[in-house]
């Protein structure tokens, strides 16, 4: 499988820059607040919360900072003193924060698409009033940008899916869906991490662990990366 190129963050161009400053803010318990960039799920905003943590990332009052889709979770070392304060602090950091343009590496993931693990692919179809090959096209043929890692060890949550894809997930989630599963969840992309209950729909095969905690780096995928999805076998 290859893999292209380093990780790597570059300033975006101006137009990534068009995103509101009006920020939603929310406590989760004393000491961590999430931040929630303002509009949809799109590029411009999770590159403006990379960058976001970037600036937040030289506070010394800070112990942690998680990205998640288009948000980002706070920790701080103690309870702060002051809530105003807090949200001036991150109000401030978020006007200051300049999007920045994923240059991760390149992932080229194999898939057998159809067959006996595409057991969604039918309903992706109903959905979507797409022929299954049409589905298979769709998917394949877009460039995907991870966004944040979360859900399961190394389960990377991949936006670049075409809108004529999107489907909702299940009502009645699939009791044991086997790891290497490509699925669709609503408007994203992903590969099961874990064999074991999962919503998203399924419509292809990855031989291929997205986590290995014996490896040097225990999660194929991170934040900024790229995937490819390649058709190694199609069957309809």
């Amino acid at each position: 499988m290859p893999v292209k190129s380093h990780s790597a963050l570059q300033p975006a161009s101006a137009p990534a820059l068009a995103c509101s400053s009006d920020i939603k803010l929310s406590t989760i318990g004393a000491r961590a607040w999430l931040v929630e960039a303002p509009g949809g799920f799109d590029l411009p905003a999770q590159r403006r919360i990379w960058s976001l943590a970037r600036l937040l990332h030289a506070d010394e009052a800070i112990e942690a900072l998680i990205p998640g889709v288009t948000n980002l979770l706070v920790l701080f070392r103690h309870i702060p003193a002051d809530e105003t304060a807090v949200r001036m602090q991150l109000h401030a950091a978020w006007d200051q924060a300049q999007a920045i343009s994923p240059q991760g590496k390149l992932i080229e993931i194999p898939v057998h698409y159809g067959g006996e693990h595409a057991t969604d692919l039918e309903a992706v179809c109903r959905h979507t009033g797409l022929s299954p090959r049409e589905v298979v096209r769709l998917h394949h043929q877009s460039e995907y940008t991870v966004f944040a890692l979360g859900s399961a060890p190394g389960f990377g949550y991949l936006h670049g899916l075409d809108p004529l894809l999107a489907t909702p997930r299940k009502k009645v989630p699939s009791l044991s869906m086997l790891k290497g599963t490509v699925t669709i969840g609503g408007a994203q992309a992903g590969v099961s991490a874990l064999t074991g209950p999962n919503g998203w729909n399924a419509i292809g095969f990855a031989e291929l662990a997205v986590f290995d905690p014996l490896a040097a780096s225990p999660a194929l995928m991170a934040p900024g990366d790229r995937i490819r999805f390649l058709p190694q076998r199609i069957e309809l």
